[in-house]
């Protein structure tokens, strides 16, 4: 690769030096193997955006670029209207709190806090006062003494928060930072995050594989397979409107139906006609489908729809229930799975092998071409 495929692209700077993010034509591969292909990404001052995707979709790969610690093939990262080609990560306006916590087990939480800045040199005063407020901003001044060993996995992680938001970063870059808490204490840092977030005005770029932690927490997501954008768009468009086939199976839990067109708005499965108001243009008679219902837009009953709504007919196979929703799984004659998930008080009395209909609106039925095969 020639030296001028890394230099900064002239007409990517962008003339703001508060804490926004661009990307150009950014790429990076290992090898033969392409981690990031192309990816161009605004991220506004202020915004918590989230890069959500698979393992090895390249999300974490595009956020160690923007903190220095991987360098581009090609392309171009600007922070706050600078591009960071040339910028070593510790002058880079930004901080990252990564999956391991790693703080220093023989200091304190204010002497892991306060470490960046004696390294930089701030005067002790100004140490003094930072570390504090860092520290009350994630609700942990008074642990300021104790050891890392001595704090439950969520305090390490406010710790770790602390010690990244001392140095008053313009964007704040967290790499799966919850990936190793419980499921309530997940959703309670969530929620803590976002509230803080939203009280600094930091822009926060959060690496993810968790759809609800992204779905509850982002301003918008960036949903990335393959080293590329999948889709970009608020959490109410890449759940209600997803681009492609991998966006609606990645997000939520979708009910995949293999169909032919038949006609505009109608398909044939291999066990019913079903008819649907959201199919592509362009779609011509034989041509195979992919058809997606979401599970929580089916609904599960003992007798036959009315004419016009679409529906299968199957064998309910199983029950469950999840605490806020009932999980039923219907299989139909040719074998095909559908989960229906409805809140137990609009739930119908059924019981396991009895004969049932899975209805759904016309317009919850999604169409989509097959994906490409790479």
């Amino acid at each position: 690769m020639s030296d001028t495929s890394v230099k900064p692209i002239v007409n990517s700077v962008v003339n703001d030096d508060t804490g926004s993010v661009h990307l150009r034509s950014v790429t990076k591969s290992y090898g033969n193997a392409p981690a990031v292909a192309g990816v161009d990404l605004d991220v506004q001052s202020g915004e918590f955006i989230s890069l959500l995707g698979p393992s090895g979709c390249g999300k974490t790969t595009l956020l160690r670029m923007i903190a220095g610690f991987e360098h581009p093939d090609a392309g171009d990262i600007v922070v706050a209207g600078k591009s960071m080609l040339d910028v070593p990560p510790h002058k880079r306006p930004v901080n990252t709190v990564f999956q391991s916590y790693a703080l220093f087990p023989h200091m304190t939480v204010a002497e892991n806090v306060a470490y960046g800045l004696r390294q930089k040199r701030v005067p002790k005063a100004e140490i003094a006062e930072r570390v504090y407020e860092s520290l009350s901003l994630s609700r942990m001044e008074t642990f300021a003494d104790r050891t890392p060993q001595k704090l439950s996995g969520g305090q390490q992680q406010r710790v770790a928060l602390a010690r990244a938001l001392v140095n008053r970063p313009k964007v704040l870059l967290l790499d799966e930072p919850m990936s190793a808490l419980d499921r309530k204490l997940r959703e309670e840092m969530q929620i803590e995050l976002k509230l803080l977030q939203r009280q600094l005005g930091i822009t926060f770029i959060f690496v993810t594989h968790d759809q609800q932690e992204a779905l509850s927490m982002s301003d918008r997501i960036v949903v990335m397979q393959g080293g590329a954008i999948q889709q970009l768009g608020s959490t109410e468009q890449v759940y209600s409107e997803p681009a492609n086939a991998f966006v609606a199976g990645f997000i939520g839990k979708q009910n995949f139906i293999d169909a032919v067109v038949v006609s505009p708005g109608v398909l044939q499965s291999a066990d019913a006609e079903l008819i649907t108001s959201r199919m592509p243009d362009g779609l011509a008679p034989g041509t195979a489908v992919r058809a997606a219902v979401r599970a929580e837009a089916v609904r599960v009953t003992s007798g036959q729809p009315a004419s016009g709504i679409p529906a299968l007919v199957g064998t309910l196979a199983g029950i469950s229930f999840l605490g806020d929703v009932m999980q039923y799984v219907v299989i139909t004659p040719s074998g095909q799975e559908i989960i229906a998930r409805t809140a137990p008080a609009q739930s119908e009395p059924l019981s396991t092998g009895a004969p049932v209909w899975c209805a759904w609106d016309l317009a919850d039925l999604r169409v989509f071409e097959p994906e490409p095969v790479a």
